[in-house]
C-alpha cells in the first residue's frame, strides 16, 4: 500500500488517563488467596499488557509511517510524557506484588524461573526517579526521528528520500555513486549539530540513570536491563578481537577483489555496494506487489503456514513497504498481541536489499506466530538474541529459493555473494558500533569532536579501514548519525552479531539436513523467552558461543561459500 492506514486494535483508551488508571489499579489489587489466584491474576495482568501494548506499539508504527502527521506526532508524545510513567510505576507495583506473595513458591519452579529472575532484576533497578529521565530520552529519540524521516534530496528534478538514493550506490557509473552519497551526506549533514546536541543530552541523561540505580557507567545499568545474564562487556570485548582477527580480513579481501573489478587504484565509501560498468545492479522485482507474491511463494516452500502469515498480514494492511517523504529510516517488525498479527515496516527501492529485509522481517513475524500461545506476555517478549536469531536464519534458510527472483544463474550467484558479503560487513560493523557505545557510556563527558574521533578509529579498526576516504573524512566520522538504534535502542546491536553467528550454525545444519534444520528452528523459536538463551539455542542445535575458536570456524563456512560462488 502506498498510503499507511490504521492497522491495530485500540481495546484501552489511552487518551481518558483516569480511566486507564483505573484498570492498571484493578488489577495491582486483585486479591491473591491462594497459587490458582496468583496464576490467575499473572494471565489478567498479561492480558492487560498486551492491550497496553498494542495501542503503544500502535502509535509508535502511526509514528514511524507519518512522521510528518501531527496527530500521530501528539499520541506519541502523550504517551511519553502520560501513559508510559504510570505504566512503569504500576509495573514497579505489580513485581512487588508478585515477589511478595508467598504462593510464588507453590508455582512450577521450573517454568516461572525466568520470570522470576526477570521480576528480580527489574525490582532491583527500578528508581522513581529515573521516571522523568526517561520521559525525555523517549522525547529525545522522537526528535532524532522526526530529523532524519524528513531528510530528501533533489535528483534531477525528483525529491528522493535517503533510502530511494541508496539505490543509487550500485549504479555502475561512479559519478552516479558519488553523487548519490554526496547529497545522502550533505542531507545528514544539514542537521548533524541538532543530532549531536541530541546526544549529548541522550549519554548524559542516561549516565544519571545508570548512577541513581547505583551503577558506575549506563553501560553496566543496561547490561542488567537487558538481562543479559549469558554474556558480559568483556565477551563483547573478546568477540570484537576475534571479528578483528577472523572476519576482517575477509571483508578487506572482498574489498580488493571489487577494487580490481572496478578497475580502480583505491575503493571510495560510494564504491562498496558498486556493480562494474557493463554489469546492471539487481532488479529482482519491479512492484511492491511482486515482492510480496515472491517472497510468500519462497516461504510457502518452507512450511505453508510461513506464506499463509504473510498473506493474511498482507490483506490486514500489516506491510507498509514503500519509502516516501515522511516516514521514519529503516524497518522493523512490531508484534500486536490484541490483533493476533506482526506489523512490517520497510522503505523499499526496488533493490537486492529489500528482499533481505523482507525476508528478514518475516522471521520475527513467524517467531511471533510460533510464540503468541504462550500465555504469560513477559515469555512473548523475547531478548534480541533469539529474536534477531529467528530473522537472520530466514534469510540462510531461503537463500537456495532466490532463483524466484533471479532466474539467470549469474544473478542468482551475485545474489548469493552479496548476502554473503554482507555478513563480513554486518559482523564487522555491528562490533564497531557496539565497542563506540561502550567507550560512549564508560567516558560520559566526551565532547561531540571526541565522539566522531573514536568512531572514525574504531570504523578504521574493525569495519571500512581499507576504504580511501581522503576528501571524504567528516563523512567517515559523522556516519553513526544514520544508526538509529544509537539514539532509540542504546547498545541493541551487539544481539545482531551473536544472532548472526547461531544463524550460520543453523545453516550448516540446514545444508546437511534441510528439515531436521527447519524443525529445530521452529522448536526454538516457540520457547520465546521460557528458558535462558543457551537453552533456546540447544533446542535450535546450536551453540551460545562467541569465542574465538566458534568465530574462525564460521568465518571459514562464509570464505568457503563465497569461493563456490
Amino acid at each position: 500500500m502506498s498510503k499507511y492506514t490504521k492497522c491495530y486494535i485500540e481495546e484501552i483508551d489511552l487518551s481518558d488517563v483516569p480511566s486507564f488508571e483505573q484498570e492498571l489499579t484493578k488489577v495491582e489489587q486483585f486479591k491473591i488467596q491462594s497459587r490458582k489466584d496468583l496464576e490467575d491474576w499473572l494471565r489478567l495482568y498479561s492480558e492487560l499488557n498486551d492491550q497496553i501494548r498494542e495501542c503503544l506499539d500502535g502509535h509508535y508504527i502511526d509514528f514511524s509511517c507519518q512522521s510528518d502527521n501531527p496527530q500521530a506526532k501528539e499520541a506519541i508524545a502523550w504517551d511519553q510524557e502520560k501513559i508510559e510513567p504510570l505504566i512503569k510505576r504500576y509495573e514497579a507495583k505489580c513485581d512487588a506484588k508478585f515477589l511478595s506473595s508467598p504462593y510464588r513458591r507453590e508455582l512450577d519452579q521450573d517454568y516461572y524461573s525466568q520470570y522470576l529472575k526477570s521480576k528480580e532484576t527489574a525490582q532491583a533497578l527500578f528508581r522513581e526517579q529515573n521516571i522523568d529521565l526517561e520521559v525525555e530520552e523517549d522525547r529525545l529519540a522522537t526528535k532524532y526521528f522526526e530529523l532524519t524521516g524528513s531528510l530528501t534530496a533533489d535528483w534531477d528534478g525528483e525529491e528522493l528520500t535517503i533510502s530511494q538514493l541508496r539505490n543509487h550506490l550500485k549504479n555502475p557509473s561512479e559519478s552516479t555513486r558519488k553523487k548519490a552519497m554526496t547529497l545522502m551526506m550533505k542531507s545528514i549533514m544539514t542537521v548533524s549539530d541538532d543530532l549531536q546536541s541530541i546526544m549529548d543530552d541522550l549519554v548524559r541523561l542516561r549516565h544519571k540513570k545508570g548512577e541513581n540505580a547505583g551503577f558506575s557507567n549506563f553501560r553496566d545499568f543496561t547490561f542488567h536491563k537487558y538481562e543479559r545474564f549469558d554474556y558480559t562487556p568483556e565477551d563483547c570485548s573478546t568477540l570484537g578481537r576475534s571479528v578483528q582477527k577472523h572476519v576482517r580480513p575477509l571483508k578487506d579481501a572482498c574489498y580488493e577483489e571489487l577494487r580490481k573489478d572496478l578497475g580502480k587504484d583505491t575503493l571510495k565509501i560510494w564504491d562498496i555496494e558498486a556493480v562494474p560498468e557493463g554489469i546492471e545492479p539487481l532488479k529482482p522485482y519491479d512492484t511492491r506487489d511482486e515482492l510480496v507474491k515472491k517472497t510468500g511463494q519462497i516461504l510457502g516452500n518452507l512450511d505453508p503456514r510461513f506464506s499463509k502469515l504473510l498473506e493474511k498480514m498482507d490483506k490486514q494492511g500489516m506491510l507498509d513497504l514503500e519509502s516516501r517523504k515522511g516516514k521514519a529510516p529503516g524497518g522493523f517488525c512490531c508484534p500486536l498481541p490484541v490483533s493476533g498479527l506482526s506489523f512490517i515496516f520497510m522503505n523499499e527501492a526496488g533493490s537486492q536489499d529489500d528482499v533481505v529485509t523482507l525476508l528478514h522481517e518475516m522471521g520475527h513475524c513467524i517467531h511471533n506466530d510460533l510464540k503468541r500461545d504462550l500465555p504469560l506476555s513477559l515469555y512473548r517478549d523475547t531478548p534480541s538474541e533469539s529474536s534477531e536469531l529467528a530473522s537472520m536464519t530466514m534469510e540462510l534458510f531461503t537463500m537456495d529459493q532466490w532463483d524466484v527472483f533471479y532466474p539467470d544463474e549469474k544473478d542468482l550467484k551475485r545474489a548469493k555473494k552479496e548476502q554473503f558479503t554482507r555478513i563480513l560487513d554486518l559482523l564487522t560493523f555491528c562490533l564497531a558500533v557496539d565497542q563506540f557505545q561502550h567507550w560512549m557510556y564508560e567516558n560520559p563527558d566526551h565532547t561531540a569532536e571526541e565522539r566522531n574521533d573514536k568512531f572514525e578509529q574504531l570504523s578504521k579498526e574493525l569495519a571500512l579501514g581499507s576504504i580511501d576516504w581522503s576528501g571524504q573524512e567528516e563523512w567517515h566520522r559523522h556516519r553513526w548519525l544514520f544508526i538509529l538504534h544509537i539514539f532509540e535502542v542504546p547498545f541493541y546491536f551487539i544481539e545482531y552479531a551473536i544472532a548472526q553467528l547461531g544463524a550460520l550454525q543453523l545453516y550448516q545444519q540446514f545444508k546437511k539436513d534441510r528439515n531436521e534444520a527447519l524443525s529445530n528452528y521452529k522448536k526454538a523459536l516457540k520457547l520465546g523467552r521460557s528458558v535462558s538463551l543457551p537453552q533456546v539455542y540447544e533446542a535450535a542445535g546450536i551453540r551460545f558461543d562467541f569465542s574465538e575458536a566458534t568465530v574462525r570456524e564460521l568465518a571459514l563456512l562464509v570464505k568457503q561459500e563465497l569461493d563456490s560462488l
